[in-house]
């Protein structure tokens, strides 16, 4: 697992044995104690906000988990590639309620939402039986004396479980994103575009409150007076106000012509530059929340963006730049946890060859490499990510 590299390898001097490990480690630990894991906002009112109730955030997250969800993956060590491995076995139908996709699907959305994704391994020791996606805002990770987990903490309705972690291996995978102020959690794109999104949301809130009023601006009754009256009795000015209100508010009242009784004038309002603005403050807002997801604004719908050419450029964009760093690096950390498990190290990574937003581009590195003479058979295969061997070869 990689959150073990460099925690104690054990090395042997003469007849004693050094043990190293960062001497940083203890003060790490010491300065996680008695301060709360997440940030300022909490990561389930943030995710309500962001995901449940924001259809830019949900869109971006949907698009990037579904994608790298949906990867073809190749399992290969340092000699051959495999058609069939336990590992691969193990993926395509990690527990009795969920498939490959739905699983990792799940977990790259954990990750990209809360910035740490957890994979429960259900097993004897070996080769674990069953993967499960964890909720990361139900667990807590706890540190040791060096700064290093010894154990995670998983609360549900009250209830607490422990999983311990031994020099050996660990029972969950913890996979997070950068964090540049916190040793043991990620931070999330959508801890990034919380402003953002409050903005967004905001707008929409003002828009639906537009339509309310009959999607115009309001405007203003003006009582001229009659003769010997300056202004409305009490009762007229009830009478008046409960008449605009259960007459003339709301969408469903929109276009209704108003009857106006003598002395009584409408004088409406037009939009001020400020309202004229709000719009592209929202789309202003709806493309800094797709940045912060890596998601070109294309691909949401978002007007105003001419970045890339086409389409089809900024869907290249969007594998090359956003879903295969993050495929990439969630599978290479699977693979390392579950090696722990096996004692047999396997590579676990995307099939570039599989990819059709990718194919422009492999076709042409294919061609170039294939055509380079002076390069041997092998050193073609290493620089097309491929093994040595493929399963069957003798050598």
């Amino acid at each position: 697992m990689f959150e073990f590299l460099g925690k104690g390898a054990a090395v042997k001097a003469g007849n004693e044995t050094e043990v190293k490990a960062s001497a940083a480690g203890p003060v790490v630990a010491w300065a996680q104690q008695g301060r709360a894991a997440w940030g300022p906002r909490d990561i389930v009112t943030l995710t309500r906000s962001g995901f449940v109730n924001n259809p830019i955030g949900f869109r971006a997250v949907k698009l990037i988990a579904e994608a790298a969800s949906a990867l073809p993956l190749i399992v290969q060590d340092a000699d051959r590639r495999y058609d069939t491995h336990p590992v691969r076995d193990l993926l395509s139908r990690p527990n009795a309620g969920q498939g490959r996709a739905e699983m990792l699907e799940a977990l790259f959305g954990q990750l990209l939402l809360t910035g740490n994704g957890y994979l429960e391994a259900v097993g004897d020791g070996t080769l674990p039986y069953e993967l499960h996606v964890l909720r990361s805002d139900r667990m807590r990770l706890i540190p040791g004396v060096d700064g290093w987990p010894i154990g995670y903490e998983y609360t549900v309705g009250g209830r607490k479980h422990r999983f311990d972690v031994n020099e050996d291996h660990s029972p969950v995978c913890h996979v997070k994103s950068f964090h540049p102020h916190d040793d043991h959690y990620g931070f999330s794109a959508l801890q990034a575009a919380a402003g953002a999104i409050d903005v967004h949301n905001a707008a929409s809130r003002w828009s639906k409150a537009l339509l309310d009023n009959a999607a115009r601006p309001s405007g203003a009754i003006v009582y001229k007076g009659a003769e010997g009256q300056a202004q409305l009795s009490t009762d007229q000015y009830e009478r008046l106000l409960s008449e605009m209100e259960s007459h003339h508010q709301g969408a469903r009242n929109a276009g209704r012509p108003m009857l106006l009784e003598g002395g009584l004038d409408w004088k409406p309002m037009g939009f001020s530059p400020s309202d004229m603005e709000f719009q592209k403050t929202k789309e202003a807002a709806a493309r800094e929340i797709s940045v912060a997801f890596g998601v070109p604004p294309m691909l949401l719908g978002i007007p105003g963006d001419a970045t890339y050419a086409n389409y089809q450029e900024a869907n290249r964009a969007f594998y090359r730049l956003t879903v295969l760093p993050l495929a990439t690096r969630v599978t290479s950390a699977i693979a390392d946890w579950l090696s722990d498990f096996t004692g047999e190290r396997v590579n676990l990574h995307p099939d570039l060859d599989q990819i059709p937003a990718l194919a422009v581009e492999r076709d042409a590195q294919w061609r170039r490499i294939s055509d380079a003479t002076f390069l041997t058979d092998a050193e073609k295969r290493k620089l097309l990510g491929l093994p040595a061997l493929e399963v069957g070869d003798e050598g």
